[in-house]
């Protein structure tokens, strides 16, 4: 059953808007999560100069933070749905700062993979806290954009990270201070976290009442055109339906592509490229820069097709298989050019429509209600991570055996097939019918 009927049951034109600056601080803090994470991966020429780090030890560091963050994504869902989204987010953000600050510390490629660990633990909350966000804060037709704003600072803190990580480290002269200044900003959006969400429309303080019927009402509309399908629904439940699957695969495709990409692209610039270190921050800048505008133009296409009418299944089938399409020929592509300038180029192309896959976030309130849209969302991002933790690893393998960045390219398409196919054989129309 389609799930458009709030437009027809909610009051007009809410007097505030607060549900809108929550997933704007949600931008802000997944931006700084992805400094924080891909930081390592600007500095990474320098580091394994200084720690004499082979290609394939670089990507085990790179991929260790992976390890934790992927085993996090479940039990994080758990908490996001019992523990509730406001502290899990502040505590998360505060404790993910102070790691990345104390990584200046490292004194060799062993303790850099413990702290890579640890920053996985303290990372791991903050998706599933999204995707919790997402169900209790937004209505059905809303929820694309916010999908998108809260997945768009992936590409916007890669792309920011590249040209500030680089300047910090012209700046202040070494890597560890960059780290010190990132960790330091991020502890302060934690306590701004802490501050301004709430776990519930009705909670906020700054929050009108218009706003609050808005919601309410939006989300009595959603549970009565589904209602008795959700019930008190646990993952071993949910793994009965292609959906589910389809959602966890389709995430794992499309991060084994960006996670390769955001883990290699600085060293695959520099080392396969010839472009300098003293620039490659702008083109990175340029290339994860067009992921963040590709990532809010998606969430815009969705949302306003769906408010024109358009059926779930055809405007996210038809979003996403033309994104992956484009994603996955335009990697094939990049694989042949001999142009460094054509590289960069064709690279934000692929980030451009491959952050389409932003809409993902917006699954998991489709396919369940509020109570378990944390355990979705979380079981859909620990599918992910495991791309996560392959890709970084996989990349290194081939190019300590082949010397060429070739096979890994290839890989990334083959990732791009497989969300292609995923997201085109998904059912956004319906919720999953677990019953109690």
């Amino acid at each position: 059953m389609g799930l458009g009927v709030e437009r027809e049951a909610v009051p007009s034109r809410p007097r505030t808007a607060i549900r809108w600056w929550i997933f704007v601080l949600l931008l802000v803090i997944v931006t700084a999560n992805y400094i924080d994470r891909s930081s390592i991966s600007v500095a990474l020429p320098l580091m394994t100069k200084q720690y004499h780090l082979s290609p394939l030890v670089s990507g085990l560091v790179l991929s260790a933070f992976f390890w934790t963050y992927a085993a996090m994504q479940l039990p994080s869902g758990w908490m996001a749905d019992r523990l509730k989204p406001r502290l899990l987010t502040a505590g998360s953000t505060i404790g993910w700062g102070v790691v990345e600050a104390l990584t200046a510390l490292a004194s060799s490629a062993g303790v850099l993979v413990l702290l890579r660990l640890l920053l996985g633990v303290f990372e791991g909350p903050v998706y599933p806290a999204g995707a919790k966000l997402n169900a209790v804060w937004l209505t059905a037709a809303e929820r694309g954009r916010g999908g998108t704003l809260l997945d768009a600072g992936a590409p916007l803190g890669t792309a920011i990270g590249g040209v500030v990580i680089v300047g910090l480290i012209g700046l202040l002269g070494s890597w560890q201070a960059a780290f010190v200044a990132a960790g330091v900003i991020t502890v302060v959006l934690g306590l701004v976290a802490a501050w301004f969400i709430r776990n519930a429309p009705a909670e906020h303080p700054l929050v009108s009442p218009e706003e609050v019927r808005y919601l309410e009402a939006a989300h009595a509309a959603e549970d009565a055109a589904v209602k008795g399908s959700a019930g008190r629904g646990n993952l071993f439940k949910y793994m009965r339906f292609k959906s589910f699957w389809t959602m966890c695969l389709g995430w794992l495709g499309f991060d084994v592509v960006f996670y390769g990409l955001l883990s290699w692209v600085p060293y695959y610039l520099t080392t396969f490229r010839h472009i300098p270190f003293s620039v490659s921050g702008v083109s990175v800048f340029l290339i994860f820069g067009m992921g963040f505008v590709g990532e809010l133009i998606g969430g815009q296409l969705a949302d306003r097709w769906r408010l024109a009418g358009g059926r779930p299944n055809v405007v996210m089938r038809t979003l996403l298989g033309v994104a992956g399409v484009v994603t996955t020929a335009a990697v094939v592509v990049v694989a042949f050019t001999a142009s460094a300038v054509a590289a960069v180029a064709l690279l934000a192309v692929v980030l451009f429509f491959l952050r389409w896959a932003g809409l993902y976030w917006s699954v998991p309130s489709l396919l369940t209600d509020q109570e378990h849209a944390g355990l979705l969302g979380g079981a859909m991002n620990f599918a992910g991570n495991v791309g996560g933790i392959i890709a970084p690893v996989a990349v290194g393998a081939i190019l300590n055996a082949t010397h060429s960045f070739f096979l890994a390219l290839m890989m990334f398409a083959a990732a791009g097939l497989l969300w292609t196919v995923s997201s085109l054989l998904m059912d956004y129309s319906r919720k999953l019918p677990v019953e109690g």
